[in-house]
């Protein structure tokens, strides 16, 4: 017998999205925000010189990871002994007390995206797959929420002489739940066999995560907006190939489906494939459920659908030049700072949009890696970086 694909069956008519019915009738409560997304430069680079730099660009915000575990940088290597509890031995929070610090000082605003089980959460099946109890996300999320609310104090022996004495950490009031978890670099397994059917298994399970992280984040008094999707732009909806992955619009109805319920906001990255794709580009043919700038609207259409309407933030968005990556459909240098401004301007001339975010300030220094940086490596200003200073606020 043939296997189906168990998803809600969408009907997406190209481009023809009324205005109202895309952007809503609802209006930014709040400035545009611009920002961006790179913690190698900033997370665990050198602070100083990293928040000089964001303040010269004049960046707003800056997203990065908070990673539960999984990695040398994660908070939660160690099972602790009371999860909720921000203070609590087994907890590593140094690297982001001295970020929210500085950040604090330069007036820049974090996004936190909780990312990664640790193996203990999940019997060792790896930090892509999620936990097998989302209480213990959800309390984690609880945890960070409250060391990060403006008011707790570190207990003395999580505390860093070099921050000056004892005082409240800085607030930080947004989050997101993971990162692109239509894609299998960040969420595994994508699709589980269940009968006769596929299920979207990363929809099922980020259903959860979403839910967990929502509970716990807003289970601490003000703690500011939860985002939800953070999905990447694209997907092969191929189960049976050796990397599947789910496009943005089905993976969005399937966690609806699956019962991902509360939110304050939606995210997404709708990345250009290839360098000569313009932000208006709009994908058609076999790609038409590729999500980028030029079709942003569907997106925002099916959200209306499911959840009314709920605004969107960008939290990556970028073009990768050529050179230094010659191997890839880069844009030139010239071009990625055209691009850069019509991006924004696309942005922030819809309502519904209220963040973007820019990946990266630097080139990643593997040449096989992202080369979409404002400078290269070497610290050369590509056309990109004016371009990102000179972006209104």
């Amino acid at each position: 017998m043939r296997m189906r694909i168990a998803a809600i069956s969408l009907v997406v008519a190209g481009l023809a999205v009324s205005s109202a019915s895309a952007t809503g009738t609802t209006h930014r409560a709040s400035p545009f925000l611009v920002g961006i997304n790179d913690e190698a430069f900033t997370l665990y680079g050198d602070p100083v010189s990293a928040f000089d730099t964001l303040k010269t660009l004049r960046a707003q915000v800056l997203r990065v990871n908070l990673y539960w575990g999984g990695t040398q940088w994660a908070v939660a290597n160690r099972k602790p002994a009371l999860a909720t509890d921000p203070g609590d031995k087994a907890y590593n929070w140094s690297l982001y007390d001295r970020l929210v610090r500085y950040a604090s000082d330069a007036n820049i605003q974090l996004v936190f995206s909780i990312l990664f089980t640790p193996s203990w959460a999940n019997n060792g099946a790896g930090r892509t797959h999620a936990p097998s109890s989302y209480k213990a996300l959800q309390d984690f999320a609880h945890a960070a929420a409250t060391r990060y609310s403006g008011t707790f104090t570190p207990p003395a022996w999580q505390q860093d002489p070099a921050q000056g004495a004892a005082s409240p950490l800085p607030k930080v009031s947004m989050w997101t739940a993971w990162n692109e978890p239509n894609n299998p670099v960040w969420l595994t397994p994508q699709y589980r066999r269940v009968g006769n059917t596929w299920r979207i298994q990363s929809a099922y399970d980020y259903a959860r995560i979403c839910n967990a992280v929502y509970a716990g984040i807003h289970s601490v008094p003000n703690a500011g907006k939860v985002a939800c999707g953070v999905t990447g732009p694209k997907g092969n909806d191929a189960p049976r190939t050796s990397r599947p992955s789910v496009d943005a619009l089905t993976f969005l109805a399937a966690a609806h489906s699956f019962g991902m319920k509360r939110f304050d906001v939606y995210a997404h990255h709708p990345y250009p494939t290839a360098g000569s794709e313009p932000p208006n580009y709009v994908p058609t043919g076999k790609a038409k459920r590729r999500i980028q700038m030029g079709n942003i609207n569907l997106l925002l259409a099916e959200l209306t659908r499911f959840y009314g309407p709920k605004h969107l933030w960008i939290t990556e968005y970028g073009y990768q030049t050529n050179p230094p990556d010659r191997t890839i459909e880069g844009t030139s240098w010239a071009k990625q700072a055209l691009y850069l401004k019509q991006a924004f301007a696309m942005a922030r001339a819809n309502p519904r949009i209220d963040m973007m975010l820019w990946f990266l300030v630097r080139d990643q220094p593997d040449i096989g890696g992202w080369q979409s940086g404002l400078e290269t490596i070497t610290g050369v200003h590509k056309p990109a970086w004016a371009a990102f200073q000179e972006l209104p606020h």
